[in-house]
């Protein structure tokens, strides 16, 4: 088959490599008929994200038509569409139990990120993301092994198209995580920094749940336009705000928004500090989006944090976070337990979150895709891959 292969830092291309197999009793072989290139890729393009060997798959948000099944699986059967969330969880441990799927114990052979881990097991495996997270071969690829399929894959109706409900993979309940984590309900105020997927999918969700005034932050004009248009938000571009937070608290007059989202992570665009700190290893993530989200949120209020972070980072205003009483909630996205009611959402026409595609190329035009998203060619917003 053909399949996108990682071949280190800035290079990528599409290659033959092995059709997949069934290992164990609950795995099904899916026929990819969509898949998707995420902002979360970009770290590993870009060589950000440890545990990546050379011919290794890329991809967690995908879609297709089951081909084989293992003896145990109940769930699906051949035939079926299904959507799969980037998460793989056993759907029987201590934290499957408590639907924290990302967290589940079992999955992943991988140590995870978790720098001071002492004897922690590691969270759940992933598609796609390197061997910290288990080495499980992504879908950006003709065929892909799914393990535990009777907790991931959801069969979707034929009258949704795959556009409809590809990001049910990743960035819609990604972004709805975030806004669920943020508290938003009817009439909450929120900064959202970052205009990419997730962040405009967070968007969509807290319009959905109600939110009254929503501010965005990017330094990408086309981003901020779209966002506008779509969602009805404030821009704010620190090209030329510098100090966001200081615009957003002024709008609020001095108090501030009731949540922040960080919806863009540890490759932030940082000061020169962390630039060079980050350069030499010294540090592993700029803390510039904390800071402002920290500024940027109302007393009591609630910074939610779906953006990627590893390693450690200066300047984390613990003392005015304090001084706050700020809650903070973070972390990978518990898919499964999400998909149901975003599916519902979807057929209800509450969400859209197809209206983020920019670019559809074919599955052997990766790479150009991958150039494109990076360097945000074209006004790239989202990129669709048909095998």
């Amino acid at each position: 088959m053909k399949a996108l292969t990682y071949q280190g830092a800035n290079k990528v291309s599409v290659d033959t490599v092995p059709d997949p197999e069934i290992v164990a009793s609950d795995d099904i072989i899916l026929r990819v008929t969509a898949t998707a290139i995420c902002g979360s890729d970009l770290h590993i393009f870009r060589g950000k994200i440890p545990g990546m060997k050379d011919g290794d798959i890329l991809g967690h948000e995908f879609m297709g038509i089951v081909e084989d099944v293992g003896p145990q699986v109940q769930k699906v059967k051949p035939g079926d569409r299904v959507v799969v969330p980037f998460v793989i969880a056993c759907g029987q441990c201590f934290h499957c139990l408590l639907n924290e799927y990302a967290a589940c114990e079992t999955t992943n052979s991988g140590p995870g990120a978790t720098i001071n881990r002492k004897e922690l097991r590691p969270p759940a495996a992933l598609f796609g993301y390197s061997h910290m997270y288990g080495g499980i071969a992504g879908g950006q690829a003709e065929l892909v092994r799914v393990p535990k399929a009777n907790v991931g894959p959801l069969v979707i109706p034929d009258v949704l198209s795959d556009e409809q409900v590809l990001f049910l993979s990743d960035i819609l309940p990604t972004g709805y995580q975030a806004v669920l984590n943020a508290g938003i309900k009817p009439g909450s105020t929120l900064a959202i920094f970052g205009a990419g997927p997730v962040g405009c999918m967070a968007a969509a969700c807290a319009r959905m749940l109600g939110a009254e005034t929503i501010y965005m932050v990017d330094h990408n004009p086309y981003r901020l336009e779209f966002a506008r248009d779509m969602y009805g938000v404030l821009p704010i571009n620190f090209d030329y705000d510098d100090d966001p937070a200081a615009v957003i608290i002024e709008a609020t007059h001095g108090r501030g928004v009731d949540a922040s989202i960080d919806a863009v992570g540890f490759e932030a665009k940082g000061s020169t500090t962390e630039t060079v700190l980050t350069t030499l290893k010294l540090e592993g993530s700029s803390g510039k989006v904390l800071r402002q989200c920290i500024a940027a949120t109302r007393r009591g209020g609630t910074v939610s944090v779906p953006g990627v972070y590893a390693g450690f980072i200066h300047g984390f205003l613990i003392g005015d976070a304090f001084d706050k009483g700020l809650t903070f909630k973070m972390g990978q996205t518990h898919v499964q337990g999400l998909m149901p009611e975003l599916l519902e959402a979807i057929g209800n026409d509450r969400l859209n979150p197809e209206v983020i595609i920019s670019h559809r190329l074919k599955l052997a035009d990766a790479a150009r895709g991958y150039e494109l998203f990076n360097e945000r060619q074209d006004n790239c917003r989202k990129v669709v891959l048909t095998p």
